[in-house]
């Protein structure tokens, strides 16, 4: 299995949230898989990442509540391999991955 590159959610009363490498086998269900380009900085990040809010439900998280990419992969028959997504809401970066990674994956 291969990693990527994602910042991670703060625990409450943990230490900040951080850089790690993730393994592609930990990305959650989704037929969807985006390589992620951008993502935008936003106040519940922020919270996220230092641990001051009670913004993520579960750890470890990938922060980042929108992202912006091209497809890889999809067993989706609404989006295809090379598609340039946008994703928004649907929990990201609180109850879902989020897009501050290089991989994201959604359905």
């Amino acid at each position: 299995m291969s990693t990527f590159r994602a910042v991670l959610a703060a625990e409450p009363a943990g230490p900040p949230g951080r850089l790690a490498r993730v393994d592609e086998s930990d990305l959650p269900d989704g037929d969807v898989t985006v390589r992620v380009s951008w993502s935008s900085l936003n106040y519940k990040d922020g919270l996220a990442v230092t641990g001051k809010g009670r913004v993520v439900r579960s750890f470890p998280m990938v922060c980042g509540v929108d992202l912006a990419g091209v497809v890889e992969a999809s067993d989706s028959p609404d989006f295809a391999p090379g598609d340039r997504v946008l994703v928004t809401g649907w929990g990201l970066g609180e109850e879902r991955f989020g897009g501050f990674a290089e991989l994201a994956r959604v359905r």
